[in-house]
């Protein structure tokens, strides 16, 4: 699958570049819109502050953003609880993506997919490589999480995930390709399906990471 994420800073779709600079894009909604009519699989669309401002507003304009859009939609960004996930459900997501509550309250991964199914909870791990160590952050990148890799995919994918977005902040806006060490990595750990984020400059890089068949 080819997905398109889509990351919005104070209601403006941005690009992020190592998770600390953003170019603005535009309206995120003809974002989208464009992705849509270039036959996209599945559009992410992302709060990138959602976390660190300590709560969800991405369902208030969903809607307006997928209004003419066809193809799934993963939204999230500062998903804290139940009502979180329901709201972006109800606004025009097909799947709620989960970052910095994977690790706060991994209950919270339990209760959407015993609500709404497992296909329609998507964890996300934010990755950067330290020292030959892959060392994973939350919110927004600004928070160590003190666990190993291997151990937060398998949590995530115990609590009931259906899917792992892999995200290396080193590649993030990088236009050089995927870390293809990292994805590698990741398939050998979990069991359900994984979508690697992170590098995409041209489609190449897709033909380089297909092999893998996260």
């Amino acid at each position: 699958r080819i997905i398109g994420v889509i990351n919005i800073l104070n209601n403006v779709a941005v690009q992020s570049i190592n998770f600390n600079r953003y170019l603005p894009v535009g309206r995120p909604e003809i974002a989208i819109s464009y992705l849509n009519k270039w036959g996209i699989d599945e559009i992410v669309v992302l709060d990138m502050k959602g976390s660190v401002n300590g709560s969800s507003k991405l369902h208030k304009y969903l809607p307006g953003y997928v209004a003419d859009c066809q193809a799934p939609i993963a939204a999230g960004g500062g998903v804290q609880n139940l009502a979180d996930i329901e709201n972006l459900i109800r606004n025009g997501a097909d799947k709620v993506v989960i970052n910095s509550s994977a690790y706060n309250n991994p209950k919270i991964i339990d209760e959407g997919a015993r609500e709404f199914g497992e296909q329609a909870i998507v964890v996300s791990v934010d990755i950067r490589r330290e020292k030959n160590n892959y060392v994973i952050y939350a919110e927004s990148g600004s928070k160590k999480i003190g666990i190993s890799l291997a151990e937060a995919l398998r949590r995530a994918q115990d609590h009931g995930a259906g899917e792992i977005l892999i995200n290396s902040i080193d590649r993030d806006g990088s236009k050089k390709g995927y870390d293809i060490d990292l994805l590698n990595y990741v398939k050998d750990i979990i069991s359900i399906p994984a979508v690697g984020c992170g590098g995409v400059g041209t489609s190449n890089h897709f033909l380089k990471a297909m092999p893998i068949g996260l």
